[in-house]
């Protein structure tokens, strides 16, 4: 894709890895229509790029939202690129979460990017070639204790975009399933912190994953895992997984300990 001829929307605009991929996009010449529930973060790049970048108040998990978005996107005259980055998450064990916060990941995980690509697909059918980005995780395909409800979500989302990629193959539209790991963002808690730093954790910044994710848009890939030896577990959790279950029971005296730490919400990729 040519990113200059982009005309995007882009959710979790305001979020540490969307905010990075606003600002590669606009500095690539594409138009983006961001999507989030906050205008702050977003301020210094509207004020950068007044003719490349507009802003859209929007809770995806709302219906009525959604339709706000698909009203403002015909505005600006259709679009060719969805990409899909707004993601919450707890830091917990299973038994620490109440069913309001499970159904609340699980909304903006997996619910609302569903819908909203399936409200934009006609959309995004009229364009010469398009194509829809999901920002997953590793944990999309590694299950990690200590976030059972986001891997959850995140499992759905690639499986979605295995699915989705698949039903379109005789479509002018791609998609593009992206999972960064650990990544710096404003949201990260504490306790969350203290177990990248405890396990000496690799964690990339958002500028780092918003530049992969801007060429894999240009190369027209199907999927991009972020970051070595992230790829190698990913690789072995699918073929020898019961490697990866004795190497994760001896972290979990760790994880336990941790999460019990309060304020562990946690915003991640």
């Amino acid at each position: 894709m040519q990113l200059h001829e982009a005309r995007v929307v882009l959710t979790g605009a305001s979020g540490g890895i969307g905010l990075a991929i606003a600002s590669a996009l606009c500095a690539s010449g594409a138009r983006v229509l961001a999507v989030a529930r906050h205008q702050e973060a977003l301020e210094p790049l509207l004020e950068r790029y007044p003719l490349h970048l507009c802003w859209i108040g929007a809770d995806l998990t709302v219906p009525g939202d959604r339709h706000k978005v698909l009203a403002a996107a015909e505005a600006i005259g259709g679009i060719n690129l969805l990409v899909n980055a707004a993601g919450v998450n707890h830091f917990a064990m299973l038994e620490q979460l109440d069913d309001s916060e499970i159904n609340a990941m699980l909304a903006v995980n997996i619910s609302a990017p569903i819908c909203l690509t399936k409200l934009l697909l006609p959309m995004l059918k009229q364009a010469e070639s398009a194509m829809v980005v999901n920002v997953g995780s590793t944990y999309g395909s590694i299950g990690y204790p200590g976030y059972a409800s986001y891997c959850a979500s995140k499992f759905a989302l690639r499986g979605f975009s295995e699915a989705l990629r698949r039903e379109l193959a005789d479509t002018r539209i791609s998609v593009l399933y992206v999972a960064p790991r650990a990544t710096h963002t404003g949201m990260n808690s504490p306790a969350a912190q203290a177990l990248n730093d405890a396990l000496k954790a690799n964690v990339d910044d958002p500028q780092t994953v918003a530049s992969a994710v801007i060429r894999a848009i240009a190369g027209d890939r199907r999927d991009l895992y972020l970051g070595w030896p992230e790829r190698f577990f990913v690789r072995l959790n699918s073929l020898l997984p019961h490697l990866v279950d004795r190497g994760l029971r001896k972290q979990l005296p760790l994880i336990r300990r941790l999460s019990q730490k309060p304020d562990n919400e946690s915003l991640k990729p």
